[in-house]
């Protein structure tokens, strides 16, 4: 049986039609795309590595282009979630070529999606993820630093744990930014 099968689809047993916009089950095709080369993990992780991906690949293309040295961070992330190398090279490669060709249409159901299928924990986790994923070239640009805020409250993180991870990273920020130390400018 396919994975595919297994979550269901239209005109599939246990598929549910969406009841509208606020139905958050909707997978984007970005997620569906990433999830079917994770067949062989259970279905609840391959959905969050999925979604955890193409969440990274937005923070990276933010500045409008993925480099070599955040493909690299994207891809250790992954290894870190529990994906071996090879899993995670080509999740990597799905997520961002999705993200590059129709990412802006996905963005924010994707991220709600990681949402309402993770703890805060793993949220917050992630959110630091997509920081590491800016910083990766040793600096946060503004539309980076953009990006980023808005992936912290598309998944409802509080204001005070956003600014706590951005503070993690404010020598990142300084460079871009004009601040001098501290974590002039979170928030």
């Amino acid at each position: 049986m396919s994975f595919m099968r297994f979550i269901g689809g239209p005109g599939q047993a246990g598929y549910a039609e969406p009841t509208g916009p606020a139905d958050l089950t909707d997978e984007t095709e970005a997620v569906r795309n990433i999830v079917t080369r994770l067949q062989a993990l259970p279905p609840d992780q391959a959905r969050m590595l999925a979604t955890m991906a193409y969440v990274l690949a937005r923070a990276a293309y933010a500045d409008l282009d993925i480099s070599d040295v955040e493909t690299a961070a994207m891809e250790k992330e992954l290894t870190g979630a529990g994906l071996d190398q090879s899993q995670a090279v080509l999740v990597v490669e799905m997520a961002k070529l999705q993200e590059i060709a129709i990412g802006g249409t996905n963005d924010y159901v994707v991220t709600r999606e990681f949402r309402e299928n993770t703890t805060p924990e793993q949220q917050l986790g992630l959110l630091r993820a997509c920081y590491h994923i800016a910083a990766a070239d040793d600096s946060i640009s503004s539309m980076e630093s953009s990006t980023l805020d808005e992936i912290a409250a598309e998944m409802d993180i509080s204001r005070e744990d956003a600014a706590r991870v951005r503070a993690e990273f404010a020598d990142k920020l300084s460079a871009r930014f004009g601040f001098r130390g501290g974590a002039g400018g979170a928030g």
